[in-house]
C-alpha cells in the first residue's frame, strides 16, 4: 500500500504557504491505519522495546496503537500542566518563540528502552526535546519512528544520533 495515496494534502493551512499533510485521512480507513500501525510495530518488534513514548496530540494516535500491537507500554508526553503528577519538563526553540513539554517523572524507569513515535518530523525539534526527557529519566531511546517525514527541513540532523525512521517521504 502507498501511504502518499492516503494522505490528504491541504494546500494553504494552516496559512499560505504550508502544505499540510492530514493524517486523519488514515485514522478514519480502518485498513490504512492497520496497515501503518502493522508497518510500525514490524519494524519495532525485534527490538525489544519497554516503552512507547509519543508527544500530544498526534503522537498518541499512532504511539498507543503500536505499543499494544508490541505488547510495550505507552507514555504520554504532554503540553505544560495537563498531567496531574510530578513531571520533568524541557524548553526548546521554536522558529518564532519557544515551546515546553512535560513527562511524569516516574513514567520512564532506568535502563528501559524506548521507541519515541509521532505522525511527523518536521524541523525534529519536539522529538529532539522528547528523546532528552526520556534519556533524563535514565531511559535508552532505542528508535524514533514516524508515519511522514519533511525531508527538507532535516528534521533528521537533529536526531542524528538516533535511528530515526519514517513510512513517507515528502519534499515541502
Amino acid at each position: 500500500m502507498d501511504l502518499k495515496d492516503k494522505i490528504r494534502v491541504i494546500e494553504g493551512f494552516p496559512k499560505e504557504g504550508i502544505s499540510f499533510k492530514d493524517v486523519t485521512t488514515i485514522l478514519e480507513d480502518k485498513r490504512v491505519f492497520k496497515y501503518t500501525v502493522d508497518k510500525m510495530a514490524e519494524y519495532l518488534k525485534n527490538k525489544d522495546i519497554d516503552v512507547v513514548v509519543g508527544p500530544e496530540a498526534r503522537g498518541f494516535l499512532f504511539g498507543a496503537p503500536v505499543a499494544y500491537a508490541i505488547g510495550a507500554g505507552f507514555v504520554p508526553v504532554r503540553k505544560p500542566g495537563k498531567l496531574p503528577c510530578e513531571t520533568v519538563k524541557i524548553t526548546y526553540d521554536l522558529e518564532y518563540g519557544n515551546d515546553a513539554l512535560e513527562i511524569h517523572k516516574d513514567a520512564i524507569k532506568q535502563g528501559q528502552r524506548v521507541a519515541l513515535i509521532d505522525d511527523l518530523l518536521a524541523t525534529g525539534g519536539t522529538m529532539s526535546s522528547v528523546a532528552k526527557l526520556v534519556e533524563k529519566l535514565g531511559g535508552k531511546v532505542v528508535t524514533v519512528d514516524f508515519v511522514i517525514e519533511l525531508t527538507d527541513l532535516k528534521g533528521r540532523e537533529k536526531l542524528e544520533d538516533y535511528d530515526v525512521i519514517s513510512l513517507v517521504k515528502y519534499n515541502v
